[in-house]
């Protein structure tokens, strides 16, 4: 048999058609608990480059336990972000929005600040929580939009619940829910966060008294019995990403919910690790706008498919 060379339409075609019908990348959103993330940790180098390597993953992170009251901490690590991303063709500039402090006691006031690509995405809108008594450090919503995602327009909310009354607040969280959709009109939202949910704080018996477990329409895609502390000694799933309703949970990809465990992705001992963390991000991905072949008209398609079968004959 005979081989010949592919005609350049035909490769043409393949390579349309394949870029078409092939795996889109998706849009990954993150959270970490950044554990007392302030100015010390921003000027070590060492810290400062593993947080690089795992923003630098994610479209959207949520950064928690930031104490950066003047915002200098947060603005080192996106100068290093940023620049070591100039070092490829793909590159991204990340931006941040950011909570006010957030807390009852004056030595931990905490923010929670998203960090995310503006080629990718755009920030419509900010809310923060207010009711008195809810929460420790109440959730700070953010309304998102992005024309690469299969889902347009979706809420953030993050929560880090203080340990000793975690079940309460992970309850309330419905009552925000509630809130910031009437404010935005929309149903498509995700928690995700520190909830303390496992092990002491949280137990298979409290989801009686938690709304986003007896209410119809929350899926909860960080399992129980996922591990999300680096500590050996613990095996807590402590670490959380909920989302509302099915169109949301339709645009997941599916097993993309899980724990990135950077020491063993980046091979780093566990002193190096502690010194970063003692939490592990979670992370989930949203399937991309549709594919080129949804959007490429049906007649250049066949007329493509004329052409190609027209050259094979005449070989």
């Amino acid at each position: 048999m005979r081989w010949y060379p592919a005609p350049p339409l035909l490769l043409l075609l393949s390579l349309l058609l394949g870029r078409s019908w092939g795996q889109s990348p998706g849009f990954r959103i993150c959270a970490f608990n950044v554990q007392n993330f302030n100015d010390a940790k921003a000027s070590d180098a060492r810290i400062v480059h593993v947080l690089i390597r795992i923003v630098s993953r994610c479209d959207i992170i949520l950064l928690q336990e930031v104490k950066d009251p003047q915002g200098s901490a947060i603005k080192t690590l996106l100068v290093a972000v940023n620049r070591d991303n100039e070092r490829y063709d793909d590159k991204y500039t990340y931006q941040s929005v950011s909570s006010k402090g957030l807390g009852n006691s004056a030595n931990d006031m905490q923010q929670y600040v998203f960090l995310y690509r503006e080629e990718m995405v755009s920030v419509m809108g900010q809310h923060q929580y207010q009711k008195n008594h809810s929460f420790i450090r109440e959730p700070f919503a953010v309304h998102f939009h992005s024309k690469r995602t299969a889902i347009r327009d979706f809420v953030l909310v993050p929560l880090h619940t203080a340990p000793h009354q975690a079940v309460q607040e992970i309850d309330r969280l419905y009552d925000v829910y509630e809130e910031i959709t009437k404010k935005w009109k929309t149903q498509n939202v995700m928690f995700l966060g520190d909830f303390n949910a496992g092990c002491a704080h949280m137990t298979h018996s409290n989801r009686k008294q938690i709304r986003l477990y007896t209410k119809k329409g929350f899926y909860w895609l960080i399992g129980d019995k996922v591990d999300t502390v680096v500590y050996d000694t613990t095996d807590c799933p402590y670490d959380r990403i909920v989302v509302h309703g099915t169109p949301f949970l339709k645009t997941i990809k599916p097993a993309s919910a899980k724990v990135f465990k950077f020491s063993q992705e980046f091979k780093l001992p566990m002193d190096r690790v502690l010194k970063v963390s003692d939490h592990y991000p979670v992370e989930v991905e949203l399937r991309s706008s549709a594919h080129l072949v949804q959007t490429m008209p049906l007649v250049i398609l066949l007329g493509l498919s004329v052409i190609v079968q027209a050259s094979l004959k005449a070989l």
